[in-house]
């Protein structure tokens, strides 16, 4: 009767270490999103200003006379 405890006990400390090692699998995969999310979230920032000098180019182009289409390719790149 005595030994029962004891491999009760074994079992136990086998469910530990298991545990152990899922809660630092489950913080690191959690630190992993989180710096994805901020790294989305900056690059937001750089495409909002980048649109906003696109659109900036676009209304300067219009106003010098050409059409919309016009004013995109360029601002595109094109000719």
């Amino acid at each position: 009767m005595t030994e029962e405890p004891k491999t009760e006990k074994k079992k136990c400390m086998g469910k530990g270490k298991a545990m152990f090692a899922y809660g630092i699998i489950q913080l690191s995969s959690n630190l992993v999103s989180a710096i994805a999310l901020a790294a989305i979230a900056l690059s937001f920032c750089s495409i909002k200003q980048e649109s906003k000098v696109f659109n900036e180019c676009v209304e300067d182009v219009q106003a010098s006379g050409k059409n919309s289409s016009n004013a995109v390719r360029f601002c595109n790149g094109g000719n």
